[in-house]
């Protein structure tokens, strides 16, 4: 071998040596500052979260985005059960919980409303504070039917509206708008509440890879702890972010 190649392979090993030196202490310390993370993998699949904003005065429940754009509660209009029609609109300036019901609901409901009274007697006369509760049978579930079942759970607050109106705009804004799975066939719905801000966003929790939970698990009660399947409950750390939206 030349001497002239020697001096080849003397050189590329220097370069290599030289990247090892410089460069890997770098990569290594943006992992362990978490600089690299799951959100590559999630802003991949055109869903990424921001779980803490660039601005001071917000707080850390993460929004969801999709295509780069924060996803806001799309425009609705139903009657409540009071005979008045209600709109996103009526609920911005509003942090709000929502949830979709039906009057008739012999499991989940009942569960999920008792525990909707629970939030809502926690931020009492808080006029910043609302929930919205769709019914999954608009047909059965007239605003007089609405009101009788408001009185039996306790609904006090003038910014807790339960919403009657065209079936097929309710299915969408369940499955679509908010991401709370209902089944048109059969009436199959989740237990999942939704959370909104001031401005109308969706707003949530993170996991530990900083991806959006989406949702709160609403049929388990905070003195159940937690379900038969070990799934804890989530109706403490729904009002904690509650509290923090509150102070945004």
């Amino acid at each position: 071998m030349s001497k002239k190649a020697n001096y080849s392979y003397v050189g590329i090993s220097f370069i290599i040596l030289l990247f090892g030196i410089i460069f890997i202490p770098k990569i290594i310390d943006r992992i362990s500052n978490k600089d690299i993370n799951r959100s590559d993998e999630s802003r991949s699949k055109g869903v990424i979260v921001n779980s803490k904003s660039n601005t001071a005065d917000k707080s850390d429940v993460g929004y969801l985005v999709i295509n780069g754009e924060r996803k806001k509660v799309p425009e609705f209009s139903f009657t409540n059960q009071d005979g008045k029609t209600i709109t996103n609109k009526d609920y911005l300036g509003q942090v709000y919980v929502v949830d979709f019901f039906f009057t008739t609901c012999p499991t989940i409901c009942p569960r999920m409303s008792s525990n909707l009274a629970s939030i809502q007697n926690t931020f009492k006369d808080n006029p910043e504070f609302g929930i919205a509760s769709f019914s999954i049978m608009p047909d059965n579930d007239t605003p007089e039917i609405l009101k009788a079942y408001a009185a039996d759970y306790g609904v006090t607050s003038p910014n807790w509206h339960l919403m009657t109106g065209d079936k097929e705009a309710i299915y969408q804004l369940s499955n679509i708008g908010f991401n709370i799975f209902v089944n048109v066939e059969n009436f199959e719905h989740s237990g999942d509440f939704a959370l909104v801000d001031k401005e109308g966003y969706l707003r949530s929790r993170t996991d530990a890879f900083g991806n959006p939970k989406i949702f709160y698990k609403g049929v388990i009660s905070e003195q159940e702890k937690m379900d038969e399947d070990g799934n804890e409950q989530e109706i403490t750390i729904l009002k904690e972010d509650i509290a923090k939206l509150l102070q945004e």
